[in-house]
């Protein structure tokens, strides 16, 4: 009894850490891959925990790199609230990247407390609409979101390509950008000599409302009960079709507030090819925050960590930055495979023999 009680315990510990638990099953399996390759798992580590967290600029990087993955894994986490899988992340930010550059190219000038806001509201229109015609597309043909969005997002990036090449290219530049918006439209720095903007908060915030939305509303308590049963909402009379298409807008305009506070904050113009994979790396981040829009903020911070102590252990050690993305990967499988975790740590349905 006494074992079959302990055994109990460490299944119920599994199941409410399950994400703490792959995060550092991951971090094993990643060191246990680098010494398979001739590699110290404890220098790696030890260059990413410096170039993460020793110093402020260390801090600050971390935060840098944080801030974009927070804003997409909340945009598919809203998304998968509805049991919707939003792979158009990385088109949704670049379209939004577009509508916030349209607005902040206009020949005005406006105090950054207005402009800033509505070049970031271009975008949340931009990215909201992009997204929103995938969950229309769903709703009155059929369509699958996963392939929609996929194809979608190659779309949006050629299209963003020929804008800047073209009709928005800066005059007499070989490279493809728009150009360099008025000081008073970027997003203000948190810190001097570091990338580090309001943009983090903004994150946090909309993290906060969203979990607000969900627990506090109406319409984020449809969104909820569409993704647990899709029949007893249709019996409950909520309106399926209308509640995916909103929960797509949702993740978009999430999508394409993470475009906008990109370009008025880092680039401070529209540039080509500008994502280095935001939309997907949300995946993972989702994934270890368990869907949860306040878990987010953390596994952000964890991801962007990362990030910032793989460019310390590309200028300290010799040690491969790729293994970074194998980490990564070992957290959405092991995630996305609790049994898997199960069998790892040997932890069983139930008792061995089945004696009293």
């Amino acid at each position: 009894m006494k074992a079959a009680g302990l055994q109990f315990d460490k299944k119920e510990f599994l199941n409410k850490n399950m994400s703490a638990v792959a995060l550092v099953l991951a971090l094993v399996l990643g060191g246990i891959a680098m010494l398979v390759c001739g590699y110290n798992p404890f220098e790696a580590y030890g260059s990413i925990l410096k170039g993460a967290f020793i110093g402020r600029k260390a801090i600050c990087q971390t935060l840098v790199q944080a801030t974009p993955l927070i804003f997409a894994g909340l945009a598919y986490t809203v998304a998968k609230k509805a049991n919707l899988i939003n792979l158009g992340i990385e088109g949704q930010l670049y379209m939004g990247a577009l509508g916030t550059s349209l607005i902040a190219l206009m020949p005005v000038n406006l105090p950054g407390v207005i402009w800033i806001p509505l070049s970031l509201l271009g975008g949340i229109i931009f990215g909201g609409l992009y997204a929103g015609l995938v969950g229309f597309m769903k709703v009155k043909f059929g369509s699958n979101e996963v392939i929609a969005t996929v194809m979608l997002n190659t779309i949006a990036q050629n299209f963003v390509a020929y804008v800047v090449n073209y009709p928005l290219k800066e005059a007499g530049k070989s490279m493809a950008q728009t150009a360099r918006f008025s000081e008073s439209v970027w997003i203000p720095k948190l810190v001097d000599k570091t990338q580090l903007t309001a943009a983090i908060i903004i994150a946090v915030v909309l993290c906060v409302l969203i979990k607000l939305l969900f627990e506090r509303t109406v319409v984020g308590y449809e969104i909820k009960c569409v993704g647990l049963n899709l029949k007893a909402s249709e019996t409950a009379g909520i309106k399926i079709g209308k509640i995916m298409i909103i929960a797509m807008v949702f993740s978009g305009s999430i999508a394409g507030l993470l475009g906008g506070t990109h370009v008025l904050g880092v680039d401070h113009r529209l540039i080509a090819d500008f994502s280095s994979g935001y939309g997907f790396d949300g995946i993972a981040v989702a994934a270890l925050a368990a869907d949860s829009p306040l878990g987010v903020i953390l596994s952000g911070i964890i991801f962007g960590a990362l990030r910032a102590g793989c460019m310390v252990l590309n200028r300290t050690t010799g040690i491969p930055t790729e293994f970074i993305d194998v980490i990564q990967a070992f957290i959405i499988l092991l995630v996305a495979a609790p049994l898997l975790v199960k069998e790892i740590l040997r932890i069983k349905n139930g008792s061995k023999g089945g004696k009293k």
